[in-house]
């Protein structure tokens, strides 16, 4: 579904092949992404064993990808990754590090935004402020995330928060109302984005550009 919602974007030359391995090489920056708030987690007093456990998995495969990420462009360009095909094939489709790097940058922002509105909704709803709390729950959406997207993920993605909440010592009915909400909450901005960019690119094909309505108003 992203392939085809940018593929149908105007102006986009970026063929199948290339938005499928930028897809692949997003998993491995996720997970780079999300070592820094895994090890901040780990590092809170109040954490039990279990949670420090978990934690601690999550940031070790981070800092595993984050090498991964650094090793593929040297990897990729040797004499002896093109002796293989796969290294044939993977060497002009990898990105550079100051791209990974760009990209990572932009996608740990997007998870500390998430992990700040977790942190809010989860007080809001009544759970209480705990950014401990909201980690585990945002950790547990994320690997539900894993299927796919449309109603079993969705309905994935609010049995995982549930069950995170329900471990920690909520309510099942407190615990499955507030994932809910939360995932309606998502769902509603999804589709405000949606219509936002519908909204713009109409904008953009039906009011002309300012040279062109100078030029309009500048004829005789």
């Amino acid at each position: 579904m992203r392939i085809a919602v940018v593929r149908r974007y105007p102006g986009c030359p970026a063929g199948v092949q290339v938005l499928s391995l930028s897809l692949v090489i997003l998993g491995p920056i996720d997970s780079a992404a999300l070592a820094p708030l895994a090890f901040v987690g780990a590092a809170f007093p109040g954490a039990g064993t279990g949670v420090r456990i978990g934690l601690a998995v999550v940031a070790t495969g981070g800092v595993a990808a984050a090498a991964v990420i650094v090793a593929l462009p040297r990897l990729s360009a040797s004499e002896q990754a093109l002796r293989f095909r796969l290294g044939r094939w993977l060497s002009p489709r990898t990105t550079s590090l100051r791209r990974a790097s760009e990209a990572w940058a932009l996608v740990s922002a997007c998870w500390l935004v998430r992990a700040d509105a977790c942190f809010i909704l989860l007080g809001t709803l009544g759970i209480g402020f705990s950014f401990l709390l909201a980690l585990l729950f945002l950790y547990a959406r994320a690997a539900a995330a894993a299927l796919p997207i449309g109603p079993a993920g969705t309905a994935a993605q609010v049995g995982a928060g549930g069950a995170a909440l329900i471990a920690s010592g909520f309510g099942a009915s407190q615990a499955l109302a507030v994932a809910v909400s939360v995932a309606g909450l998502g769902l509603l901005s999804g589709a405000a984005i949606v219509l936002f960019a519908i909204a713009w690119r109409i904008r953009m094909s039906v009011v002309p550009t300012w040279p062109r309505l100078l030029e309009i108003l500048m004829r005789p």
